[in-house]
């Protein structure tokens, strides 16, 4: 299952701007690296979704939740009902892995705090994470080179985890670069950045947001940011052009598919040994 939580309105505008919503990105991710996958896609923060209980969500091998618009310290109706959705998840055992948004979401359900990032953002390339001493060993980082980029854009971040988390990576900008949280029965794997998007949605984001990058002081006019959206294009394109990769910066973590979804890759080869946990509740 994926759990997107962008607004139906939101939905159609990035269908407009990248071809797909959030959930339909993870979808065609998941099926190139699970060919044989079954997918079903929901959007459990619409005002007309069903509500789906723990018994409903035991039947899914997985369930991944997709980064989104949505502000998750926002006590609006639509963050109420994903935050639901994502303790009945953690209620039903059933093993979750989220990015961005997704990340935000597991951890204010399991009793976390989530704040707007101050006088800063995240854009394009979050830069020099690196696993902390429990994320060494663990298998969601596995093969992960000792310090790593990924494709990223956000301004809101964690700013306590909840009990029962585990911080596996960090960066000067963000501290909470991944997680591991264990709450109720469930299991959740989670990272700040997008191993699912493809480098020409990163592009595509930053022009939509190219005056709060500029706001945030990250670019100094909406031509710098279209030049680092038309740079992120080109490698998108060819992913093996040196110049390339210098211009940016950036090695084959960020450059190659492959790299960039690292993590998604390991939990998916993870999920058997991922064993549900009996419910505390006697």
């Amino acid at each position: 299952m994926i759990a997107e939580s962008e607004t139906p309105a939101e939905r159609d505008a990035r269908r407009a701007h990248a071809g797909k919503s959030s959930g339909e990105t993870y979808a065609a991710t998941l099926k190139q690296l699970a060919p044989h996958c079954s997918v079903d896609i929901v959007q459990p923060a619409d005002d007309d979704a069903p509500i789906y209980s723990p018994h409903d969500l035991a039947r899914y091998d997985a369930v991944f939740l997709t980064g989104s618009p949505l502000h998750v310290y926002e006590a609006t109706p639509e963050v109420r009902r994903q935050l639901d959705f994502m303790r009945a998840v953690f209620a039903s055992g059933t093993p979750s892995f989220g990015s961005c948004a997704g990340l935000q979401v597991a951890v204010a359900a399991a009793g976390g705090r989530i704040r707007k990032m101050p006088e800063r953002m995240e854009a394009g390339i979050s830069r020099r994470i690196v696993a902390t001493p429990a994320g060494r060993d663990h298998p969601l980082l596995a093969h992960r080179a000792a310090t790593w980029d990924a494709p990223a854009i956000h301004g809101d971040e964690v700013d306590e985890l909840p009990d029962g988390a585990t911080l596996l990576a960090t960066n000067p900008v963000t501290r909470v670069q991944a997680v591991e949280i264990r709450h109720d029965r469930g299991i959740f794997w989670g990272v700040q950045y997008h191993p699912e998007l493809a480098l020409g949605e990163i592009a595509v984001a930053l022009r939509r947001q190219a005056d709060d990058l500029v706001a945030a002081g990250l670019a100094d006019n909406a031509s710098d940011v279209a030049a680092r959206a038309d740079q992120l294009d080109r490698l998108h394109d060819t992913p093996d052009k040196r110049a390339l990769r210098w211009l940016l910066g950036v090695d084959g973590e960020f450059a190659d598919e492959h790299g960039r979804r690292r993590e998604i890759i390991n939990f998916l080869n993870a999920l058997p040994a991922l064993d549900r946990r009996p419910s505390k509740r006697r």
